[in-house]
């Protein structure tokens, strides 16, 4: 199971004084350097953490694939080609959201958000769809032709009763095995933390996790070094 870094709240930091550190790219390295295997970044319309100068630096300075996270808003798209990073990962976004708020709806966007993976794939940029444990969404996932699908785990993170994290985690174990069945790479991420990760990781048909929040903010105590290689050991 691989472990991909997201970056972005080493950037939060930094906006959050306008100063120019601390400098995500550099979190990136550091990240790398402890042994994940790939960084992830999203770089928000609202530009409210990551910068383009960011991403453009990243590109060059990490030799692990590079994930950009991002809306299938026109401009991010256009930005995204000419960028070409290894893998993007298209989200819904909006602006009032302190955090992605739920998964791609390929039902209701799937002629949208299909333009828009037709663009990237047509560029050899991997692409992911980061959608709910439901298994429509995974066959419209399928049939839209990209390769990888990041299941959104939000709802069993925030479970705040153990029959609801229950019922979260048989969601997402039948969409992961569904994901896998039909010859999907499969992802899993977002609010995965030191002690949830623990009934995440005993789904053997996930591939890869992308882990942000939790990483940077145990960083702040231990140093991201540490942080990735506590997270990496739990993993594997």
């Amino acid at each position: 199971m691989k472990l991909g870094v997201n970056v972005d709240h080493v950037a939060t930091l930094r906006q959050a004084r306008g100063t120019g550190y601390p400098d995500p790219v550099v979190g990136a390295m550091l990240a790398e350097y402890a042994g994940c295997d790939s960084i992830v970044m999203h770089l928000r319309e609202d530009r409210r953490h990551i910068q383009d100068r960011d991403i453009a630096l990243v590109k060059e300075a990490v030799k692990t694939p590079f994930n950009l996270e991002m809306s299938i808003n026109k401009e991010i798209v256009d930005i995204a080609l000419n960028l070409k990073p290894h893998q993007v990962t298209l989200v819904p976004e909006k602006r009032r959201e302190l955090t992605t708020e739920g998964g791609l709806d390929l039902v209701k966007g799937y002629k949208r958000i299909g333009r828009a993976v037709e663009r990237l794939k047509d560029k050899g940029i991997g692409v992911s769809l980061f959608i709910d444990p439901q298994e429509r969404q995974i066959e419209k996932a399928k049939k839209m032709g990209v390769d990888i699908v990041e299941i959104n785990t939000g709802k069993f993170s925030q479970a705040k009763s153990a029959p609801v994290k229950r019922k979260e985690l048989k969601k997402i174990k039948g969409a992961v095995k569904a994901a896998d069945k039909s010859g999907l790479f499969v992802a899993a991420g977002h609010g995965l933390d030191y002690e949830n990760v623990k009934e995440i990781i005993k789904i053997k048909e996930i591939e890869e996790l992308n882990i942000g929040h939790s990483i940077i903010c145990r960083a702040v105590f231990v140093g991201i070094i540490s942080a990735v290689e506590e997270m990496i050991n739990l993993i594997r």
